[in-house]
């Protein structure tokens, strides 16, 4: 039976709204600012299809032998995951110099107005831009204090959310470091397939599948075998998703994914599928598609990346790799001990996170 996922997003959506009804209490004395910052904290954690939490969730629910007792407490070390998330979106957003996230104003940018706006259009002191930052910034790094604080406080037994609060500390450190090969890859204005996959993995696909995953066996108890086989599932198919996620960044519709039409190439991310591409295309077209990575792009450049990307095949090879990595993920599930409503949910999860349009 398919696992109907939406009753578990309310559930985290209501975890993590409970958590910040208790940080408005602890925050309400420092006034109006601190409640601006409540405020931008709630939006960049509502929506999205909680796939982190999920996993986590079936991470545990998979390899647990009997129904969890407290289902609310694992909900909300679920949604501590989120939190996370949200954390590394905000300074991802910033990093990227991007506009939007979602349909609406990136943490940074929307701190940026309101300065430009305050005191009726007057402005503050300072510098509008600055300021956004400092805030994006600072948001992020409560979010991700936030994450260790809700998943350290669930309500689960000690002994388990202890060995969670390890996985989350291997978390945290590959993330981050996988957010400075990001930045200093950009930096460099090049990076071959090799280096690319290198980022995506420690950036992005570990922490979305491969550590939830991780997470949620630690909180089940889970044994070093049945723990390894998870992670052996994960990490391929958090690289396919990355991947995904990488091809949307291009070809994803705007009016589904929130973000401009090809915004990766706008923020000039050197990811797999550009380095194919630049690997693959006609030695003029591949320059003209590195020149241009990076700057304003008008809807018609943007439309001729594509065509560069698609004739030279890059795109239909990212295509490949993705069934491949997500059909080596599944293959895992095959012999793993692990129980079948576990096996099922999990295999709905692989196809939500590969075949997904946003």
């Amino acid at each position: 039976m398919t696992w109907d996922a939406t009753p578990f997003r309310t559930r985290v959506q209501r975890a993590l709204d409970d958590f910040l009804d208790t940080q408005a209490g602890r925050l309400e004395p420092l006034g109006p600012d601190a409640a601006r910052l409540l405020a931008e904290a709630r939006a960049s954690v509502s929506g999205g299809k909680r796939l982190r939490a999920a996993f986590c969730w079936w991470g545990h629910q998979a390899v647990s032998p009997a129904r969890v007792e407290d289902e609310d407490a694992l909900a909300r070390a679920c949604a501590s995951l989120e939190l996370l998330h949200a954390s590394a979106l905000v300074h991802d957003d910033l990093m990227d110099a991007s506009d939007t996230r979602r349909g609406r104003p990136a943490t940074h940018r929307a701190f940026e107005a309101e300065h430009r706006a305050a005191d009726g259009g007057h402005g503050w002191r300072g510098d509008p831009e600055q300021y956004g930052a400092a805030a994006a910034v600072l948001l992020g790094d409560l979010l991700l204090a936030w994450a260790d604080e809700l998943l350290r406080t669930c309500g689960l037994p000690a002994e388990r959310v202890l060995a969670a609060l390890d996985v989350l500390d291997h978390t945290r450190t590959e993330v981050i470091a996988g957010q400075f090969l990001d930045v200093s890859v950009q930096a460099r204005g090049r990076a071959d397939v090799d280096a690319a996959m290198t980022v995506l993995r420690y950036k992005s696909a570990k922490y979305s599948i491969e550590r939830p995953l991780h997470t949620g066996a630690a909180l089940a108890g889970a044994d070093a075998a049945t723990t390894a086989a998870l992670r052996a599932f994960g990490l391929p198919l958090g690289e396919a998703f990355q991947l995904r996620d990488d091809l949307l960044g291009v070809f994803g519709d705007p009016t589904v994914t929130g973000k401009p039409a090809g915004d990766d190439l706008v923020e000039g991310k050197r990811t797999v599928l550009v380095a194919l591409a630049l690997d693959a295309a006609p030695d003029d077209e591949a320059a003209r598609l590195d020149a241009a990575l990076g700057r304003p792009l008008s809807p018609a450049e943007v439309d001729d990346l594509r065509g560069i990307i698609e004739r030279c095949g890059a795109r239909e090879q990212v295509e490949e790799v993705i069934a491949a990595l997500t059909e080596r993920a599944l293959a895992v599930l095959d012999g793993a001990d692990l129980r079948p409503d576990g096996v099922q949910a999990l295999r709905d999860l692989a196809e939500a996170a590969t075949q997904r349009s946003v």
